[in-house]
């Protein structure tokens, strides 16, 4: 095969311009007679979606069976980053059978608002947790020669009017929050493609936005790959192009190739941008080929063991009360609620796999359990949210005669999809009215929940245990029964907060918006934003129960003292103190004590996952760069850790912290801020080249004496002149510079003002 640079000199202007778009719904432009062939991308992230007959972009179209791995709300929850590699190696293995070169995912989307309706599809609301868990989906999949797409890239945050909506975000929260989920993954991973998202970002389309693809993506970044489209997020190509962008997805007819050759002839595009595109869709081709096998193929029976590996891994036990769960042996069980029937394990749209197997938790019971006395009452409808007395009898009747009741809850896909945002966070109203009835039977019961976002449970203070299972895949209903019957160790953490109430979120008053989506909120999204404002959440980011204990000792620093140039290492030891193997997550924080800007209370900056044996204790250490310290001044365009002191925090959750130290870091950089005649006299008295000019200023105005009878007054608390003065005097600390000048009648001459700016400014 001849080198894609080669390939590219033999190419016709119609040719280049034909290949900057698909061919099909799926496949990229075929050139036989110019050695390219076709390679197919096609839905993800968790598992194959490959249509084979009409295809669309919704899921609405049959595609083959594949693994229906749990969804990334789910595999964030696991916090394993080994578990996402194996999970995107089999992946890739699923690809290669399937003759699949570019598997469309993973979604990194950051969890603005638990309402968005596509959040079962992204990992979490946090950028590290993000990043680090796109990273091991993306170098799982790609080592097994399989190509990912990295989506959607960027601030694509809710589904209402997506194609459309302008995302209006500061350059910092960009940075620290949205970008963030994205650059690890890009940077550490390389995947072969990125999707831009359909969404404007401060008044610019995502495929031709110069910041996000020009300058930071490919310039700060340093990203060699593939820019492609969401299907259809493409206005201005010619524009894209000049950007950085590359592949328009899927095919719009040859119009659009044909405005590719006009934009080149009219001098628009530059012909030198269009050779770049085209040189990586080659590049990209080339590489799909490269790695196909025509006798690929993969276990399917170990695949679902996988599958329940991971849905067992990222199940999260929010409540755990006098142990009710693991359910004793012997106990008569009621089972109540549609979704033990008709279990819902993964989110609707574009994602949607068809499975290769999937029980229902009832066929699991009846099939592998048969010993277990169990009753089953569906409890409420599923698709019509009205409450049913029949259903609602019958269920109490069941659980009346039963010792322990496990209450199968969650959100049905008509209330949780890609397309649309959910309008609330509450469980349907025919749950929880039915949960409410049943708890009113003072019996053990536990809920377990299958959502892809938080729910409100106003109910949850009245039932025992609650086990989230997610959006977990096609074998949840196997792993929630080995986690209710204590053959597996529930281990998830949540990897976003869980509110009290949906009007609890940073973004509730406004989420979401239509044409300007106004990210008033900044930094402060997630467990950020509940922290600093001290607002009480029901469970706490980074929170997950287990049937095991355990504890945090010993933290250690190797230095009390460094440069942000300097690494730090972290350790600390964790024991299982119980009587069950268990796994922990170990996580680190971070905690400006005292900042120049608005920070968050602390930021998660690391994580270990420690599978330990009863009794057994594991040295754990972690490595600490400037990035965990700095935040992003805007000022210097660069990440900024400040001198000061900042507290390493150790724990089990964001509300649960065991350990804590201090490191002092000195900065390298000295920021350095330009002021103008709007300085605040108060900034102004801070500047040490300021104090020869305001010694001159008060040396002319000295301040009077006071009066015998001023005296007595000030001294009796009553009202004067001076105390007056002393008001104003405190209002003149906002005072700008220049106003000063203006309310002086010339007395403080503007000259003098541009001469104070110049002094001010000089280095």
């Amino acid at each position: 095969m001849k080198r894609a640079s080669e390939i590219l000199q033999t190419l016709t202007l119609e040719e280049k311009a034909s290949l900057c778009q698909g061919a099909t719904f799926w496949l990229t432009k075929e050139i036989a007679g110019k050695g390219i062939p076709e390679i197919m991308m096609t839905d993800g992230p968790h598992g194959l979606r490959k249509q084979t007959g009409e295809t669309d972009h919704l899921g609405v179209n049959k595609s083959v069976p594949a693994t229906c791995f749990p969804s990334a709300a789910a595999l964030a929850s696991s916090w394993d980053r080994e578990l996402l590699e194996k999970i995107g190696q089999a992946l890739g293995e699923e690809c290669l059978a399937e003759q699949v070169s570019i598997l469309l995912g993973p979604g990194a989307n950051i969890k603005r608002s638990p309402l968005c309706g596509r959040n079962f599809e992204y990992f979490s609301e946090d950028p590290f947790l993000s990043s680090q868990m796109a990273k091991h989906h993306i170098l799982g999949v790609q080592s097994m020669g399989v190509g990912t797409s990295l989506k959607h890239f960027a601030v694509n945050n809710q589904e209402t009017c997506r194609m459309s909506v302008n995302e209006i975000v500061d350059e910092r929260t960009l940075r620290e929050i949205y970008l963030a989920s994205f650059e690890a993954a890009v940077r550490e991973a390389q995947p072969w493609t990125i999707m831009t998202a359909y969404n404007q970002v401060n008044g610019e389309f995502c495929s031709e936005h110069h910041h996000l693809i020009n300058e930071v993506l490919r310039g700060e970044w340093g990203y060699e790959g593939v820019v492609v489209s969401d299907w259809g997020a493409v206005n201005d190509q010619a524009k894209g192009i000049c950007e950085g962008f590359d592949l328009r997805m899927p095919y719009c007819g040859e119009v659009m190739t044909e405005r590719l050759v006009k934009a080149v002839e009219s001098g628009k595009l530059p012909v030198e941008k269009l050779d770049e595109t085209v040189l990586r869709i080659l590049e990209l081709i080339q590489k799909g080929i490269a790695n196909k096998r025509e006798d690929a193929a993969y276990d399917v029976q170990a695949h679902h063991l996988l599958a329940r590996q991971a849905a067992e891994e990222s199940a999260v036990l929010l409540k755990n009360d006098a142990q009710t769960l693991p359910i004793s042996k012997g106990k008569k069980v009621a089972v109540i609620g549609a979704f033990a029937r008709f279990v819902r394990y993964q989110g609707g749209g574009s994602s949607h796999v068809i499975p290769t197997q999937h029980r229902s938790v009832l066929q699991v019971l009846d099939e592998d359990y048969p010993q277990l006395d169990y009753a089953y009452a569906p409890g409420y409808r599923l698709k019509k949210d009205v409450v049913d007395p029949f259903f609602k009898a019958e269920a109490a009747s069941v659980a009346l005669n039963a010792d322990h009741i496990v209450v199968f809850a969650g959100l049905p896909d008509g209330m949780e999809s890609e397309g649309f945002d959910r309008k609330h966070m509450r469980l349907p109203d025919n749950q929880n009215d039915l949960i409410e009835a049943l708890v009113q039977l003072n019996k053990p019961m536990t809920v377990v929940l299958f959502a892809g976002s938080p729910v409100e449970m106003a109910w949850a203070k009245d039932v025992q245990s609650i086990l989230c299972m997610h959006t977990g895949g096609q074998a949840v209903a196997e792993a929630v029964v080995r986690l209710l019957l204590g053959e597996a160790n529930p281990c998830g953490k949540l990897a976003e907060s869980y509110p009290l109430f949906g009007s609890h979120a940073p973004c509730a008053l406004t989420y979401p918006q239509r044409e300007e989506a106004i990210y008033s909120e900044g930094v402060f999204v997630g467990y950020r934003y509940y922290e600093k404002k001290q607002l009480p959440v029901r469970y706490a980011f980074g929170h997950g129960l287990s049937y095991t204990q355990f504890s945090y000792a010993d933290l250690h620093l190797d230095r009390d003292a460094m440069l942000d140039t300097d690494t730090l290492q972290v350790s600390f030891s964790v024991t299982n103190t119980g009587k069950r193997v268990g796994k922990e997550i170990a996580q680190v924080y971070v905690r400006d004590v005292a900042s120049s800007v608005p920070r968050p209370v602390k930021e998660l900056k690391e994580f270990v996952k420690v599978d330990l044996q009863p009794g057994e204790s594991r040295r754990v250490t972690v490595t600490l760069n400037k990035r965990s310290f700095a935040f992003y001044h805007v000022g210097l365009a660069d990440w900024y850790a400040e001198s000061g002191e900042y507290e390493i925090l150790v724990g089990s959750a964001s509300d649960d912290i065991r350990l804590r130290a201090s490191v002092q870091v000195t900065s390298s950089v000295t920021p350095v801020k330009k002021y103008n005649e709007y300085i605040t006299m108060a900034d102004l008295a801070r500047l040490e080249k300021a104090a020869p000019f305001l010694q001159a200023m008060s040396s002319t105005s000295p301040a009077p004496a006071m009066s015998p009878e001023e005296l007595e007054a000030y001294m009796n608390d009553e009202d004067d002149m001076r105390e007056i003065a002393m008001d104003y005097a405190a209002m003149g600390q906002d005072m700008p510079l220049i106003k000063v000048a203006d309310m002086t009648a010339g007395a403080f001459p503007y000259a003098l003002v541009e001469q104070i700016v110049r002094a001010i400014n000089e280095c």
